[in-house]
Formats: C-alpha cells, structure tokens, sequence
C-alpha cells in the first residue's frame, strides 16, 4: 500500500525513538506508531504518547528490546501489548489482533499479521493511521481523507463499533468536540442513540474520564447542546443540566483568557446546589479536591460578589485560586451586561495580586504569653479580620498592639 503521506516530527526522529525500531528490526520485526500520535502530528498538535503496533507477538517483542539493552515492562500480555523503555520513555508496542468476543465493554482478542484487521478493530476512522520509522503514513481504511476534512466517522458499521465497547458512545461525543468540523456524524449519532443503554453498564471512571476531557475540547458547548438535544447527559449524570449557563461562561473564560477547568464547567453544566456536587462526587468517584471545586460552583451560585478591588481581594485570601473561577460563573450568570463587566474588571484588577501570609503567628502569641487553646485561637482569628479589613496593610505591631491586652 502506498503511503498516505509523510510526517517529520521530532518525538519521531528523537534516538530514543528510533532506538525501538532498530531493536525490533534488528530482531526481523516490523513497527509501526499508530493512532494519535500520527493523528495529532498530521494535524499539527502536541504529541504525548507513543503507541507502536507490530505483526510480532509479545514475547519475541521482548526478547528484542531486551537485546537491544531496552526496559521491558510486561504491562498487558493478554492483549499484546509490551512497554518497552527508552532512555527512560516508555513506549507501548502492541500486537496485531481482531476480537473474538466482546460484552460491551471487554474484548478477548487473538492476535494477528494482518495490519487492516487490526484497523478494522479501532473506533474511529482518523485513529486508524499508521506510520513507519521514517514517517511514512498508512492509511487502511480512508482515515487520512476524514481527517484532512476534519469528520469523525466510526469504522465500518457503527452499530458494531458501538456494541464492542459502549464507552465509544461518549468518545464519539469527545473526539467529536475535539477533531469536528461543521455537524457530527449523522450515522454515528443515530448508533449512538439507538443504543444508549449500554451506557449503564460502564464504570464510574471511564464516565468520569472521556465526560471530563470532552468539557474542555474545543467544541465542547456544542458536544454538550446535541448530547442534551438527543437525550444523553442528563441520564448520564444523573441530574438536570444548563447548558447555556456553562456556553456563556465559556465565552467568559475565552474573553479573560482563562484556561478551560474541566470541574468549573461540570459544575456550571451540573450543579445549582450543594446536593448536586455531592452527588456528582459519589456518581463518578470524584476526588475530594474536585468536589469542593463543584461546591465552590454551588456558593458562586448563591453568595454574593465583591463590589470592589479590596473587597476581591478579601475573596480571594478566602477562598484562593477558585475565587476567579467562581467570579466568572457570576458574570456568565449575569444578563445585564453592566454587571458581567463589573465583575470581569474585578477579575482583571486582582489577576496578578499573589496572597499575603498573615503576619502574625501562635509563635508570637505564646512569646507574648498567650498559652495555647481557645483563647490564642480567637486573638488569632481577631487579628486577621482586622489585617483583611485593613487590605491586608496592617503591620505585625499594630496586630499584636490589638490583642496584647488580653494576656494574663
């Protein structure tokens, strides 16, 4: 088959890379990378990891890279798959397969030569893409031309890929956010519709993970508005949704140049109350740091703003980094534009204002005499309302002159 095109990328030309397919051909085996580090090469995008897939089965992979002096970690044997490590990269190097059974969301595979049924397997037609260690590109199943056209088009019959693995449901939905251009695919979303139950059965993490990466694509206002229109999110996540909300604040963090937070915009999406986040914790095995980062959504919802610069900053000290986050939810929130703008100035006024420590310590209590307890703790907390009030200008010895009165 002729080469679809040729990629130069530097992870791809890099020793260590090139190391990985001398010990395999050094060994009479043939490599290949292929998925989306070819994918986001073609399209100009930051590559991270490196997946080779091979004709040659597990343990002759091995036996080469050990050969070659290369780390040999046996991560999935089962499923053909081998990190081999090069100068400290890890690189996964998979076997050919098809499926022989699946159950929606395992596979049992048996492996293969055969590079277009081991396409074939895949989801997606752009995931499909191949390319030697000279950045040659092979394209079995005409994902080159989706592509350079940016669709997203399942492999074959999508009823089929779907049933495989039901999460592809939502990689539809994801990659859809991420590589689109102009509408999702008609039969994958047709497929996808037909057979949403299958997404009951899927664990909480592998919700949490694709949901959580499609709420920071590029296009995720609109993966989140089709899947609302045809029925899937609210199911999903088990509560009401405002899309719109989460469109507007969006446009807010594009305005403010804010990187996109996948918690802030499940928690614009999801959550009006403190309920909710709790919820939405239990429901995907949310850490406790992204928990609080839903319940902090909840009290932007309902808490009032600062009104001014010192007034942010008090904010800020309170509530650290999320104050902007939430102030951003405010101006989303708000329809008067007057308002919005008030709070988006604010935002700017304190973007680079880095929180003070507290000048005084329970050191320079207990030096004072303060012994330790309920006491020092209200001398402590006396202390800091007033350095806040004063927008945090107030100096050690005037903190310490308000309390001095108090030892015994």
């Amino acid at each position: 088959m002729a080469p679809a095109a040729i990629i130069t990328a530097d992870w791809l030309t890099r020793p260590l890379t090139q190391a990985v397919f001398e010990a395999l051909e050094r060994a009479g085996l043939e490599g290949r990378v292929v998925g989306g580090a070819v994918r986001n090469t073609l399209l100009g995008r930051r590559v991270t990891d490196i997946d080779i897939a091979t004709p040659a089965v597990p343990e002759d992979v091995m036996a080469a890279a050990r050969a070659a002096g290369l780390g040999v970690v046996p991560t999935g044997l089962k499923h053909g798959t081998v990190t081999v490590i090069s100068d400290g990269v890890p690189h996964e190097v998979t076997t050919l397969r098809h499926d022989l059974e699946t159950d929606g969301r395992h596979a049992v595979v048996a492996f293969s030569a055969d590079w277009t049924e081991d396409a074939a397997r895949r989801d997606f037609t752009i995931n499909a893409l191949y390319c030697d260690r000279r950045g040659e590109v092979f394209d079995p199943l005409g994902g080159y031309d989706d592509l350079r056209d940016r669709r997203v088009r399942f492999i074959g019959d999508a009823d089929a890929r779907i049933r495989e693995d039901y999460l592809r449901i939502l990689r539809f939905f994801r990659f859809s956010a991420e590589y689109a251009l102009g509408s999702f695919d008609a039969a994958g979303l047709q497929a996808a519709g037909r057979l949403r139950e299958g997404l009951r059965g899927l664990s909480s993490e592998r919700v949490r993970a694709e949901l959580l990466k499609m709420l920071v694509a590029p296009r995720a206002s609109e993966a989140v508005h089709t899947m609302v229109a045809h029925g899937f999110l609210s199911p999903l996540l088990g509560l009401a949704v405002y899309p719109s909300l989460m469109q507007r604040a969006i446009q807010t963090e594009i305005d403010t140049r804010s990187s996109p937070n996948p918690m802030f915009r499940l928690g614009l999406l999801a959550v009006s109350v403190a309920e909710n986040a709790h919820w939405l914790a239990k429901h995907l095995r949310l850490s406790g740091d992204e928990r609080d980062d839903l319940l902090a959504v909840a009290a932007g919802r309902s808490g009032p703003g600062a009104s001014d610069p010192p007034g942010a900053r008090a904010q800020i000290y309170r509530r650290g980094e999320r104050w902007h986050r939430l102030q951003m939810l405010s101006a989303a929130a708000r329809a008067p534009a007057d308002q919005a703008r008030h709070i988006l100035q604010l935002v700017e006024a304190t973007a680079a204002w880095q929180v003070p420590a507290m000048p005084v310590s329970g050191r320079d209590l207990i030096s004072l005499g303060f012994a330790s307890g309920p006491e020092m703790g209200e001398a402590i907390r006396y202390m800091e309302a007033s350095w806040i009030a004063s927008d945090f200008t107030a100096e050690k010895a005037a903190l310490i002159r308000l309390v001095a009165d108090r030892v015994r």
